[in-house]
């Protein structure tokens, strides 16, 4: 990282700063070019390892391409505040931000979409239960990102 004085270095503190974000963007390698799509997610943390999970339509270019290569790229930002100053030079954006890549697969197994969904729904409406109804799971597809590398920075001004 170019600038390692805004570089997050610990893992708690990462995963807390992509808790503060409502959305991720996952960048998907397709036989052309890459292709970026912003989505909702819910996550697990397990010690040092992260789960993603995210949900979308059972169809469609995403899933297409995903089936081809499942490794994916993903971001995700927050606490956005533009920093104005006399000088046109001396701007700056104060933010928080996670990146990272890992391996994104279709889930098929009721109960594993299910905790899926269930953290989608703890990031969105946290202290909430809501009890998944089996067409609500048949209707959706819920994929499982499995973090292998992430990164956290963060400008304060």
């Amino acid at each position: 990282m170019r600038r390692s004085d805004r570089e997050i270095r610990d893992r708690q503190e990462i995963f807390d700063v992509l808790e503060r974000c409502d959305v991720i963007r996952l960048g998907i390698n397709t036989a052309d070019y890459p292709y970026v799509v912003p989505m909702n997610f819910g996550m697990e943390a397990d010690g040092d390892s992260l789960t993603i999970w995210l949900h979308c339509a059972r169809e469609g270019l995403k899933l297409d391409n995903i089936k081809s290569d499942h490794r994916v790229g993903f971001e995700a930002d927050c606490s956005h505040r533009l920093v104005v100053h006399e000088e046109a030079s001396r701007f700056t954006m104060e933010y928080e931000s996670v990146m990272g890549r890992g391996d994104v697969h279709v889930c098929h197994d009721a109960d594993e979409k299910r905790r899926g969904l269930a953290a989608l729904m703890r990031h969105y409406a946290p202290g909430r239960e809501f009890a998944i109804p089996g067409p609500a799971v048949d209707g959706v597809c819920v994929l499982r990102l499995d973090v292998v590398e992430i990164t956290g920075k963060r400008n304060k001004g």
